[in-house]
């Protein structure tokens, strides 16, 4: 079999995804493992290029291309293919003396980290990638650019007309898939609904099983605290999560508990063997727990050790994982940028991935 050809945007090319790509493919494992093409902008790329040389001593040759045909797949070149979105002068700074951009949202970045994503969903849709990777964007950068979605997911979503979608992030072992994400507390309330949650069960089985596990063991966070204990605290757990529970069950799918799991001791069990993926009600309901695990801070020395885990969109007829940070506006453009969570989305990828050739 063909090592996976997988399509890597750049994200908002004023944030950490340039250096970020650039460090992940310093490794020639990755290349032994894929065939990685990267979406963005060939100024760029050659910026980032230069941070990294002056940095860490790191030489790699930026190879532009405008189709996947024209890439070379040779460790030590990194494939770019240039959507010519940005000019080498809309790139502050010098990459003899690496600083901080300074930038924060702006309406070119979101439009370049746009045009990005839906050049990579181009190709997966026609065949060209095997998977695709995502860099961070900026919600509000894109939107300032007139692209008005609340994130990654949303975007794959529409540009592949899918209905029945969910946001999964993992790290090693721990994974939990999203009844809602990007929207208010009050809204995610509304919208733990039976239909919702039994779609997030479902998704959260197939992935599993996609992943080579068997027979997956799916737990389900409660929305309350302790569940509502009967009703007293809410109903939700009640009315709409335990009857998409029972439904699940019916259809054979492993929920061992039987039912909504208190909130405050899921991840626990989960992180003890119980489940192999939770299914939670709301975005800080899944992120917090994997963050607190996968992101390391070195008080002592003052930076991160490990910035890592991975973001990816269930229900999708193409394969999409993503770093789970931001941009890192604050420090984008010094070349100090952690690449784990880039390297963790690709190895995902990597084995989810079924080249066409």
């Amino acid at each position: 079999m063909k090592k996976p050809i997988l399509g890597i945007t750049m994200g908002d090319p004023f944030g950490n995804g340039p250096e970020i790509t650039l460090k992940a493919l310093s490794d020639k494992s990755v290349y032994d493992r894929c065939r990685p093409l990267v979406v963005g902008d060939l100024c760029s790329m050659e910026y980032a290029a230069a941070v990294a040389k002056t940095v860490y001593g790191t030489e790699l040759k930026i190879n532009p291309v405008h189709s996947v045909a024209d890439a070379k797949f040779e460790f030590g070149t990194v494939d770019v293919y240039d959507m010519g979105v940005l000019k080498p002068s809309d790139i502050p700074g010098d990459p003899a003396d690496p600083k901080p951009f300074g930038l924060g949202a702006t309406a070119l970045g979101g439009e370049a980290a746009y045009q990005y994503v839906a050049k990579v969903i181009e190709l997966a849709m026609a065949g060209e990638v095997d998977a695709t990777v995502t860099n961070a964007l900026s919600k509000e950068a894109i939107n300032m650019a007139g692209h008005h979605y609340s994130g990654h997911t949303e975007i794959y979503a529409d540009h592949t007309h899918t209905k029945d979608y969910a946001m999964m992030l993992a790290h090693e072992e721990l994974r939990v898939v999203h009844v809602s994400t990007h929207v208010s507390l009050r809204t995610a309330c509304d919208r733990a609904k039976k239909a919702r949650v039994l779609t997030c069960i479902r998704l959260a089985d197939e992935t599993c099983k996609a992943l080579g596990i068997e027979n997956p063991k799916i737990g389900v966070a409660g929305l309350n605290p302790h569940c509502g204990e009967n009703g007293m605290f809410g109903t939700e757990e009640i009315e709409e999560i335990q009857p998409a529970i029972d439904q699940a069950m019916a259809e054979g799918i492993n929920i061992p508990d039987r039912k909504p799991t208190p909130p405050d001791t899921v991840f626990s069990k989960a992180l003890g063997g119980w489940y192999d993926m939770v299914v939670v009600m709301y975005h800080d309901q899944g992120h917090i727990p994997l963050k607190v695990k996968g992101f390391v801070y070195n008080k002592a020395e003052g930076h991160w050790d490990a910035v890592a885990g991975i973001n990816v969109t269930l229900g999708l007829p193409i394969i999409r994982a993503s770093v789970d940070h931001g941009t890192g506006f604050g420090h984008a453009g010094d070349g100090h940028a952690n690449e784990l969570s880039l390297i963790n989305a690709m190895d995902y990828a990597i084995t989810v991935a079924r080249p066409k050739e």
